[in-house]
């Protein structure tokens, strides 16, 4: 009996003031991208396999909770919203004119390895902005995650950007498989330099190109960093995103968000979908981003829908623990006023109770027993 109380591994409950704080939280992220134009949509929890399949670069099917229909179809519980909201762009708004704005709530699962110690059931909140390519568009979208994390109550905390076409530029140079550049992609994302050093030693590769590949993981900071970047390479994929870069800080500057901006050229995204600007939002009391988005301009074609678009999600549960562990959440109890009640006053208490919640009142009935004061 007492295993029928407890969650599975990588899943929990919420409830009580933890239950209350997300609803407050999830409302107050919600006006912020009301305001910049977007529109609610809502997703099922589970789609067809095909959606997240590997030609769309989203989580690897491992790592998917797939189950079948009765119709012998593969459904999975959806682990990434992205291809979802995609999908809905290209089966409802295919004939839209002008920017499509869409904002979403709603959970995703991911089965992730029991040593990894993360939460297998998020809850996202995101948006995404399609037809649009423009690096105004870029810059609106982080300015939208820098003003919900502010809304959110978090002060502190950085927007880290890169860009997916700088390191696509310099593989273009070299001659390896795609295994091998998946395998040098997860050593740099890691930022794990030395790994690097030993896997490029055995390749036939300009020293360097092989030296900048090693220093990526260290090209983080201020915009000074894309112009030491730009003197060290003439591809022109990889100076063609750096030039985007440095556009979009300038725009960031505009929106007077640049004191929440640095830049890393060594991050890559797991979700291989993404064409252009990548970003996320770090903050201290948790070792998650709480945040992260960017240009996927080709993902919707595969719907389609052949349209650039953009976009960021935010997680509420590793928000939620670095606004407690940071001290930002109220802690005190909603206010409730309590109307108490016996089995001869209920009518009365029923008309009083009533009247404190028509003028906006949180009322409760709490039940008393005859002679008990």
């Amino acid at each position: 009996m007492i295993q029928l109380l407890h969650t599975p591994e990588g899943v929990r409950d919420i409830y009580g003031a933890e239950g209350r704080e997300m609803d407050e939280l999830r409302g107050a992220i919600t006006s912020c991208m009301h305001l910049y134009g977007f529109e609610g949509i809502q997703t099922p929890s589970f789609e067809f396999f095909d959606i997240f399949n590997k030609e769309r670069g989203t989580v690897p099917s491992k790592d998917m909770y797939k189950f079948f229909d009765r119709d012998g179809n593969t459904l999975v519980l959806r682990p990434d919203m992205t291809p979802s909201v995609v999908r809905c762009a290209a089966k409802y708004f295919r004939e839209a004119t002008g920017p499509l704005r869409l904002c979403y709530c709603g959970n995703t699962f991911v089965n992730n390895s029991s040593y990894q110690g993360r939460l297998k059931e998020t809850t996202q909140i995101g948006a995404e902005m399609f037809s649009d390519a423009s690096v105004l568009a870029d810059a609106d979208m982080i300015a939208l995650t820098v003003d919900c994390l502010r809304a959110s109550g978090l002060s502190e905390f950085q927007i880290e950007i890169g860009n997916a076409d700088f390191f696509k530029g310099l593989i273009e140079e070299t001659e390896l498989t795609e295994e091998e550049q998946e395998e040098l992609r997860v050593l740099i994302k890691n930022k794990n330099i030395f790994g690097a050093q030993t896997f490029l030693s055995g390749k036939s590769i300009p020293q360097t190109l092989r030296n900048l590949f090693v220093k990526l993981p260290e090209m983080f900071g201020s915009v000074e960093i894309l112009r030491d970047a730009k003197a060290q390479t003439k591809n022109p994929r990889a100076l063609k995103a750096l030039e985007r870069l440095e556009q979009l800080y300038s725009l960031l500057c505009a929106y007077q968000c640049e004191k929440y901006i640095s830049f890393d050229l060594g991050m890559l995204s797991k979700y291989k979908y993404y064409t252009g600007i990548i970003f996320r939002a770090i903050t201290y009391g948790t070792g998650e981003a709480v945040a992260s988005g960017g240009r996927y301009n080709q993902l919707a074609g595969q719907f389609g829908f052949d349209t650039p678009a953009i976009g960021m999600s935010i997680v509420l549960d590793y928000l939620m623990i670095a606004l407690e562990r940071q001290n930002r959440l109220a802690d005190h109890p909603a206010p409730v006023a309590c109307v108490s009640y016996t089995e001869k006053t209920m009518e009365e208490a029923a008309g009083e109770i009533a009247a404190l919640r028509k003028k906006g009142i949180a009322a409760a009935l709490c039940v008393k027993e005859d002679g008990k004061e």
